[in-house]
């Protein structure tokens, strides 16, 4: 029977502004990437989603970002090395000790954003996350074949291959811009194929129409996108459907 982990982006609210439906999806997922204050998330929402994932019995991943609450994490940063370790640092350890007070514990590190699509392409910044995760004793979950893939082998650190149900793919493997036409997929029915696939045959189609390989351990659909409840519904309905165990990674 083929496995896979179902993780979503969580804790995305920052005070009175609120972002998803956070109980609703640990309903759903077996993974829960949490925000950690710096691109969205603030103390009060990382305690709450901590709690509500260990009385679900999900996994707490931590999911740290740029220094960019105005720009939801997703504006690209020049930020030096040592500021970045540190910045990261300050983030993870935040949520580790948040989610002991509540019981559980961070399994791993997804980093967010524009941060996470860097360290698919930059060795250098990708070296940064996984000597981070190194010194934390924490897997890291990213693209396959990506140079955060690179950096986690140099640095002994387990690496956790991911795929995204819900957002569109170039054909190098790489994610498309938010920016492209069919960057975002909303449409529960082909999400769900789209995640049945992946789990299946490891494949999922570009949006230039080429098949892509995909050979996972973790699915994602994003808790900020449209419809968010209603694609990891469908998404988890599919896969327990195609006999597909849904299980947490960590």
């Amino acid at each position: 029977m083929p496995a896979v982990d179902l993780n979503s982006d969580l804790g995305e609210s920052f005070g009175a502004w609120s972002m998803g439906d956070d109980a609703a999806m640990l309903l759903l997922v077996t993974s829960a990437n949490l925000a950690c204050g710096f691109h969205a998330g603030d103390p009060s929402l990382m305690l709450a989603a901590s709690r509500t994932a260990v009385l679900r019995g999900v996994a707490i991943g931590a999911h740290p970002s740029y220094r960019d609450l105005a720009g939801f994490g997703r504006r690209d940063m020049e930020v030096p090395a040592e500021q970045l370790h540190a910045d990261l640092l300050y983030q993870i350890a935040a949520l580790c000790g948040i989610a002991a007070h509540a019981g559980g514990r961070v399994a791993y590190v997804k980093p967010h954003g524009a941060l996470y699509n860097r360290i698919a392409v930059d060795l250098e910044v990708a070296e940064v996350v996984a000597d981070v995760a190194r010194a934390l004793d924490l897997p890291v979950l990213g693209l396959p074949g990506s140079a955060i893939a690179t950096a986690c082998d140099r640095a002994d650190v387990r690496f956790v291959r991911e795929a995204f149900a819900d957002r569109g793919y170039l054909a190098d493997g790489t994610l498309a811009p938010r920016s492209l036409d069919g960057a975002v997929l909303t449409d529960p029915v082909e999400v769900a194929e789209r995640a049945v696939r992946i789990a299946t045959e490891g494949i999922v189609v570009a949006v230039d129409g080429t098949e892509v390989s995909a050979r996972v351990d973790s699915l994602c659909v994003h808790g900020d996108t449209p419809g968010a409840v209603e694609l990891a519904r469908a998404v988890r309905a599919a896969l327990d459907a195609a006999g597909v165990e849904v299980t947490a990674f960590a």
